[in-house]
């Protein structure tokens, strides 16, 4: 048996004569015993480690992964959305969206809109506000009967739905650059239902607008 042999040699080298074969054989198993369960542990130890160390630089690699700019929320643009809508009010929309897409998200147009009175593919800007008319209001603002246009005309004042730019340019105050802004903005949002509407043209104020109250008319 290996194990008697092996307390044989021990028994020798220690100089134990005395103690019995068996006995020695018993110690020497049970230190080889101790031996192998001490290797096993140290073994599980050193392969655990190296696990939490593999998994701790794994998680680490992952929370320094880029990140993905495609995940990015995209930029927001609020415009306010009014007339003949369904759901008139400020609606949000992805920077880059259009007329029609802000008529969309107001729940489309309702009865009686103009839809050919705006340009649908105009792309928006933060803040501005979108005005489709009706048909009626279209049709008042273009062909104005003779007893409505004589009124304003009798008062000296221009009408700022259908003036040109020339026109507007006579006005207190208005240059040709915001003659030219009067007239883009009717083309593109529709008819002004107030003269009030004026100050959504860039460049007129609450200063300018009461300067301009008495010398305009909306038909």
């Amino acid at each position: 048996m290996p194990f008697a042999k092996q307390a044989l040699s021990w028994r020798s080298k220690a100089h134990l004569d005395g103690v019995r074969l068996p006995v020695l054989v018993g110690i020497t198993a049970l230190i080889v015993l101790v031996l192998g369960l001490a290797c096993a542990s140290l073994l599980q130890a050193a392969s655990s480690h190296g696990f939490a160390v593999t998994r701790a630089d794994e998680e680490q690699n992952a929370d320094e992964a880029p990140i993905d700019s495609t995940n990015e929320m995209a930029a927001r643009v609020f415009v306010h959305v009014g007339g003949a809508v369904v759901h008139p009010g400020v609606q949000e929309l992805e920077e880059g969206s259009r007329v029609q897409d802000a008529v969309e998200a107001a729940g489309g147009f309702a009865d009686g809109a103009a839809r050919d009175a705006l340009n649908l593919a105009r792309v928006l800007q933060d803040g501005e506000q979108v005005v489709v008319p009706t048909e009626e209001e279209l049709t008042a603002s273009v062909s104005p009967s003779a007893e409505v246009s004589a009124a304003p005309a009798a008062r000296g004042r221009i009408n700022i739905n259908t003036a040109t730019a020339e026109e507007l340019d006579a006005l207190p105050g208005i240059g040709p650059a915001t003659a030219e802004k009067i007239v883009a903005d009717r083309e593109a949002n529709g008819p002004f239902s107030t003269i009030e509407d004026l100050k959504r043209v860039s460049g007129i104020g609450d200063k300018k607008y009461t300067e301009l109250a008495d010398s305009v008319c909306v038909g």
